[in-house]
């Protein structure tokens, strides 16, 4: 008796980590597989492995990206300290800010701080 389409892809739950490790989409993922997309978002709500080994995969390679964009923000990168803050910290760094007099003075001294960064990160790779 043949396999279902499922219990094909069941057998290759190892590669489909691995390849949602080295970054694949899920559509593209979906093409390795050879199924279509509407299927594998099916598969994603229907069988917890599936949905698993997706996560597994992802969550490896998102928590090495966050490593080292720590490393680069402590090493001084401005770019990616701003980054972090903001998301880290959306209140007091995000981008856009609702203005009222109230928050103009911490406008000012975040704005301030940004600079100051900005000029001892450029400081430090002018030695």
């Amino acid at each position: 008796m043949a396999k279902s389409k499922w219990e094909e892809v069941k057998e290759k739950l190892v590669l489909i980590e691995g390849w949602a490790r080295d970054g694949l989409t899920d559509i593209q993922i979906a093409e390795k597989l050879r199924i279509s997309k509407d299927t594998f978002y099916e598969y994603k709500k229907k069988y917890s492995d599936f949905s698993d080994s997706l996560k597994k995969g992802k969550e490896i390679i998102d928590y090495q990206v966050e490593n080292a964009l720590l490393k680069n923000a402590l090493e001084g990168n401005v770019t990616a300290q701003i980054y972090w803050l903001n998301n880290r910290k959306p209140k007091q760094w995000k981008n856009k800010r609702e203005t009222s007099e109230g928050n103009n003075e911490e406008i000012t001294k975040v704005e301030q701080l940004l600079n100051k960064i900005k000029e001892e990160a450029e400081n430090g790779n002018n030695r």
